[in-house]
C-alpha cells in the first residue's frame, strides 16, 4: 500500500527559543493520525532543489486542531535548519510530506499512570499526547518531566502550565541544567529528577522523548532499577 503524500502550506515559522522554531503547515483534507505519530517532510538541499532527503518530525497538534504543528530544533549546517531560517515564508513555502507513521503512542488502559519524559524537542509528541487526553476527558494522572539547559531553551511552558490549571490530573516538573541563578525550580538532568517525582512505578506507563543519551539511560533505569516491564516503557530518541 502506497504511503499518503501532501503538499503543505506553511503558515507559521517563529523562533521560539534559543534554537527551536515553531512552524505550522495547513492541514491537508483528510489527514489522520493518532497523538504521537510522525510525518517525514521531504527536504531539498537549499543550493540543489534536485537534492532531496527525508526528515523525521512529530506532529505537536491535536487531531482536532486545524493546523499541523512541530517543534523544530535548529541543526548548525542542517539543510532543514536552513530551510527555515533562509527559504521558508509563511503564506508562501510549500513542503511535500508523507504519512503518518509510528506507533509511539498511548497506552489506553484506564489503569496505567502516565508518566512523560522529554528534553527539549521530545516535548513535541507529548504536546498532542497530554492535550488530546485531557480534552478528550482522560482522568488518569499524569506526570510531564521536561529539561533543557536554560530559560532561554524553554518553550511551551506557559501552555502546559494552563493545562495544568484545568486539569488537576496533570503535574508538571521542568527542570533545567544550566539555569541562571534567578531559577528556583528543579536544577540537573530528568534523570535525576523522576524519582523525586515518582515513588511508586509499578502503575506507570512510562514515555521519554528527546536526546538518544537520555532516552537510553532511561530505559535502562526503568527495567533494572524501577522494576518496570518492557511493554509499559516507551521510548523515541531524537538526534
Amino acid at each position: 500500500m502506497p504511503v499518503p503524500t501532501y503538499t503543505v502550506r506553511c503558515t507559521e515559522n517563529t523562533l521560539i527559543a534559543r534554537d527551536v522554531y515553531q512552524v505550522r503547515f495547513a492541514k491537508p483534507e483528510g489527514f489522520m493520525f493518532k497523538p504521537g505519530q510522525f510525518i517525514l517532510f521531504d527536504v531539498p538541499h537549499p543550493d540543489n532543489k534536485e537534492d532531496i532527503q527525508a526528515r523525521a518530525y512529530s506532529i505537536a497538534s491535536t487531531p482536532d486542531e486545524p493546523d499541523l504543528l512541530f517543534a523544530i530544533k535548529l541543526t548548525p549546517g542542517g539543510r532543514m535548519s536552513r530551510w527555515l531560517v533562509e527559504k521558508i515564508t509563511p503564506g508562501k513555502s510549500s513542503f511535500v510530506m508523507k504519512g503518518p507513521f509510528g506507533t509511539f503512542v498511548v497506552d489506553p488502559n484506564p489503569d496505567r499512570e502516565l508518566l512523560f519524559l522529554c528534553t527539549s524537542t521530545g516535548n513535541g509528541p507529548f504536546r498532542s499526547q497530554i492535550k488530546a487526553a485531557l480534552e478528550a476527558g482522560d482522568r488518569r494522572p499524569m506526570d510531564l518531566i521536561y529539561g533543557v539547559r536554560s530559560e532561554e531553551d524553554l518553550f511551551w511552558e506557559q501552555e502546559f502550565t494552563q493545562l495544568a490549571n484545568q486539569y488537576d490530573t496533570l503535574s508538571l516538573h521542568f527542570c533545567l541544567s544550566q539555569g541562571s541563578d534567578a531559577w528556583t525550580g528543579h536544577r540537573g538532568r530528568v534523570q535525576t529528577l523522576i524519582p523525586q517525582v515518582v515513588r511508586d512505578f509499578s502503575r506507570k506507563s512510562l514515555y521519554a522523548c528527546g536526546s538518544p543519551v537520555m532516552t537510553k539511560e532511561i530505559k535502562e533505569l526503568a527495567l533494572t532499577q524501577w522494576g518496570m516491564t518492557k511493554k509499559d516503557v516507551h521510548v523515541e530518541g531524537y538526534i
